[in-house]
Order: structure tokens, then C-alpha cells, then sequence
């Protein structure tokens, strides 16, 4: 499973952005998706997962009421909305997938090279 961010870019405290996660996936199927977030110095953490479908979206406490995660109806690309967006927000967002290899039911994440935000206060 590969994945490639993209949408990330320098924006004034308040702005807006739209993340895009695009998988190719070709032997796999694709279950969850999500988007990580890591600033400099700072371990990686969860920002929010979208499922199948008919999956329910999940958010940090810090991403509520501000990001809105989302699939492409029957594809494998996710985008992640971010809206008033704050300092803390900085950070390289790194797109990951749950998927399975095709007979197979383990299911392993895998994790793409992320994009830079940059929110200036």
C-alpha cells in the first residue's frame, strides 16, 4: 500500500486547508484511513480516522469542531478539512491506511511520507 499527502502549504491562524491522502493499493483492501500529525520534536499523534462508506469519522479532542475528515464515495482517497486552523495545528500530516492483502484477514496500517502545515499566529 502506498500513500502520498498532499494540500499542506503556510497559512495565517484562522486560515484553512484541505489535506488529500491518495492509496494505490493494488492486492489490498483498504479498511480505515486516518491522518497523524507530528511536529518537530514531538512524537506522532492521532488527528482522526474516517472507515468504509458507512464508517463514522473519529477526531481528537483537538481536531473537534474544526476538521472534518472524509472518503471519495468508492475510492481510496481521504481528505482531511481544517478550518481556523491554530499554531499548535504546525506539524507534518502523515496519511495512514488499515488494509488487508486480498484472502488474507490480517489487517496491518501503513503510512505514507506526510505535508508540511505551517500556521503562523
Amino acid at each position: 500500500v502506498q500513500l502520498q499527502a498532499s494540500g499542506g502549504g503556510s497559512v495565517q491562524a484562522g486560515g484553512s486547508l484541505k489535506l488529500s491522502c491518495a492509496a494505490s493499493h493494488s492486492g489490498f483492501t483498504i479498511e480505515n484511513m486516518a491522518f497523524y500529525r507530528q511536529a518537530q520534536g514531538n512524537q506522532r499523534e492521532w488527528v482522526a480516522t474516517v472507515g468504509g462508506d458507512y464508517g463514522t469519522p473519529s477526531y481528537a479532542d483537538s481536531a473537534k469542531g474544526r476538521f472534518t475528515i472524509f472518503r471519495d464515495a468508492g475510492k481510496n482517497t481521504m481528505h482531511l478539512q481544517m478550518n481556523n486552523l491554530k499554531f499548535e495545528d504546525t506539524g507534518v500530516y502523515v496519511c495512514g491506511a488499515e488494509a488487508r492483502r486480498w484472502g488474507r484477514s490480517r489487517l496491518s496500517w501503513y503510512y505514507g511520507q506526510g505535508t508540511q502545515v505551517t500556521v503562523s499566529s
